[in-house]
């Protein structure tokens, strides 16, 4: 930490990022100006690191390129050319459009678009859900990450945060199953760390050699999209071979049988061919797993990102109740500890306001909605974004530029740059950094809630999330409770501090001490579920879903920012392996002969901070890593530009020759802004607006590609 003068005030908050590890800040200000962000060496789990993309965190609200007022298109569509106006005008120019738009087609013709550009209760994922249900608009599904993932993890063991990622210093093998903790789950490797120093064996399933993999004891490599045949087959011969826990399994789980016969479908040799995994090494991973207890298992978002990604988180959550692993401490699966707290959603989305008829459009088909390629009736007239930038993050990018192309298409992006987004909307309005906005801050990785105080005024004419949807709110002439309440107001009410989770933790203390760890049991001893336990209808770890039951399915995606239970399209109550679309052997494989995956960037968060000149050198250009054996028949060598195409669209980058990647296999980082890549365009051109077989997860890699030399 910088020394700093006597006069310096430190105001304690947290990092606002869409990330697992939600770091404790310490804000250090003089003479009311941000001078540094640090992390705040007494929290337990970050213990004062933060990752490479907050080291500039202070310098980046200072950027000369801030959005500090609201301003008006004055150039074509997708020029970038605005001028600055009032917020009165701003206010002013959205009612007069509104009016017309719903008064001509209704209020399903306005769509709201956000997701995690903040990750707070008031100003993240469920701000404006309250003021858009009121307004009518379309609802929008927000399903980018996790929603898969969710509903199979609710089907099968409920809404539990299971596994303490603290308790995996306790464990004595480990899979790290579909994630790059380097990267992206920094803080919880130290516990990885200290697991190992005692002798745990450290695991990594994963299609491409990471950072993570590199320092594992033994990294597996897995063709994208087949992870739920491997966990099928890892049941298969921990059943054949009776390293079943058979009396937690008699007393906590309910349909054996029905996942042993399906179990049964996947011997090793099947598998091996599915996933490119030796038969030996499918054997050796099964027998240490079911045999070193406590084994644990942390599963990344990757898992969900195909077609049968649903399925293959569910198989792979099923295996700690087969072998027993809850019972003890460091035992289990990990997947999102938010479970555990006891947020408010329906006070903080207003779901009771939707009205019943109401039209939910996915947020991964933007483009389609906007180009009437998918049929809408009334069609999208103006779009609302904010907390997102599609252009760069969602699928099939093209057709959203096409879509935001419309002359006849209001939109409002409320953003704290000029994105690849932003420089399609006819408004422009300025938002807050964390340094300045009061919130709570929910974590998806760990179990410590965490109170950010604004340490700093905010810049020009920059508001909050939550004052937006305030202002939007009086404008349209909205005089509910809910727009009238003060920042801390909402914070006090958005979660049932009566909760016992919640024991001893008040708002107020929190002011005091800036994070807390709620009720759960701490990391030596916490084993949740080591009698059962499990949130789910029976109580018991479902092998099969009784969500499934009667042939109904959990939709489980994150409509209007809370878990929304419904019936749907069948599935089966027992997981199964679901093929990729676009693999060898399919037709597409015919033009497009290359799988490409693109995970998070290690500089960037999303696409935030990629327009940092700083984590620019630090991430480097866009790069595309292939196989050298797939190089050499296209005259690509180390360094070369390639173009990367599909029927979707293309982008260029860097080749970098590795066996990092298997042949056939391609990687590239999302993140990197498509207006400042070489050919305006980036990953997100290539991928297509597909959904995997559970909560509309998106499918980012299910995506065949082939490449040229430029």
């Amino acid at each position: 930490m910088s020394t700093h003068s006597s006069d310096t005030r430190i105001v304690r908050g947290a990092c606002p990022q869409d990330c697992p590890d939600t770091c404790a800040f310490l804000y250090h200000v003089e003479d009311e100006k941000l001078v540094e962000v640090a992390g705040d060496p007494a929290h337990p789990m970050t213990r004062g690191g933060l990752c490479v993309k907050l080291k500039n965190f202070a310098e980046h609200h200072y950027n000369p390129d801030r959005l500090l007022y609201p301003m008006k298109r004055v150039g074509p569509k997708g020029s970038g050319q605005f001028a600055r106006i009032s917020w009165d005008e701003a206010l002013a120019t959205i009612k007069t459009n509104w009016d017309q738009i719903i008064a001509t087609h209704g209020a399903q013709a306005i769509m709201p678009h956000a997701y995690l550009g903040h990750q707070g209760t008031i100003n993240g994922l469920t701000a404006g859900d309250a003021f858009f249900n009121r307004l009518g608009s379309t609802v929008a599904e927000k399903t980018y990450c996790e929603s898969g993932s969710s509903t199979a993890w609710i089907m099968t063991v409920g809404p539990t945060g299971g596994l303490d990622l603290e308790s995996l210093a306790y464990a004595k093998y480990i899979i790290v199953w579909g994630m790059n903790m380097l990267n992206t789950n920094m803080h919880a490797w130290k516990f990885i760390l200290d697991a190992k120093a005692q002798g745990a064996k450290i695991v990594v399933i994963d299609p491409v050699r990471t950072r993570t993999a590199k320092q594992a004891d033994w990294h597996i490599r897995i063709r994208p999209g087949t992870d739920g045949a491997l966990a099928l087959g890892m049941m298969n011969v921990i059943i054949a071979e009776d390293l079943v826990d058979h009396d937690y399994v008699e007393k906590y789980t309910l349909g054996y049988e029905q996942l042993k016969a399906r179990a049964a479908e996947f011997p090793p040799e099947r598998v091996a061919e599915i996933t490119g995994i030796p038969v030996e090494d499918i054997l050796k991973l099964s027998r240490e797993y079911a045999t070193t207890q406590p084994a644990a298992i942390r599963e990344g978002v990757a898992i969900e990102r195909s077609p049968g990604g649903g399925d293959a988180v569910r198989a792979v959550t099923c295996l700690p109740a087969l072998t027993g692993a809850w019972r003890h401490v460091g035992g289990g699966a990990v997947e999102m500890p938010i479970w555990e707290f006891p947020t408010d959603f329906g006070f903080l989305c207003r779901p009771d306001w939707i009205k019943p008829g109401t039209r939910v459009v996915n947020e991964l088909e933007l483009g389609a909605a906007l180009t009437g390629e998918m049929p809408l009736d009334p069609p999208i007239q103006s779009l609302f974004v904010y907390n997102s930038n599609p252009v760069s993050q969602a699928p099939a990018a093209g057709s959203i530029v096409r879509g935001l192309m419309r002359e006849d298409l209001f939109t409002v992006v409320s953003e704290l740059f000029i994105t690849d987004t932003a420089k399609y909307a006819d408004l422009l309005l300025p938002a807050t950094m964390q340094a300045e906005q009061l919130d709570l801050m929910v974590t998806w990785g760990h179990l410590y809630l965490q109170l950010n105080q604004p340490a700093i005024a905010p810049p020009g004419e920059c508001v909050p999330n939550v004052e937006l949807f305030r202002r939007l709110a009086r404008t349209m002439g909205f005089d509910d409770e809910q727009f009238r309440m003060s920042d801390e107001a909402m914070l006090r009410r958005a979660y049932d501090w009566s909760d016992p989770r919640l024991a001893g933790i008040t708002y107020d203390k929190l002011k005091e001490v800036g994070w807390m760890r709620i009720n759960v049991g701490l990391p030596h001893e916490r084993k949740p579920h080591a009698e059962g336990n499990f949130k789910t209808p029976s109580g018991k770890c479902e092998f099969a879903a009784s969500a499934a039951a009667n042939g109904n399915f959990v939709v489980g995606v994150w409509r209007s920012g809370y878990e929304d239970m419904q019936p749907g399209t069948p599935v089966d109550p027992v997981p199964n392996y679901v093929a990729p679309h676009e693999q060898q052997g399919s037709e597409a494989a015919q033009h497009y002969p290359l799988n490409l995956v693109s995970p998070k960037p290690h500089a960037f968060l999303n696409t935030q901070y990629g327009n940092e000149a700083t984590q620019q050198r630090r991430q480097g250009e866009q790069i595309i890593v292939i196989h050298p054996m797939d190089a050499q028949p296209r005259r690509i060598e180390h360094g070369s530009y390639v173009r990367v195409f599909n029927e979707r669209g293309s982008f260029e980058a860097r080749a970098e020759l590795s066996d990092d990647v298997s042949e056939g296999l391609m990687m590239t980082n999302v993140g990197h802004w498509p207006g400042l890549n070489r050919t305006g365009t980036a990953v997100n051109s290539t991928t297509a607006a597909r959904h995997c077989n559970l909560g509309q997860a998106g499918v980012f890699s299910d995506n065949l590609v082939n490449i040229e030399r430029v």
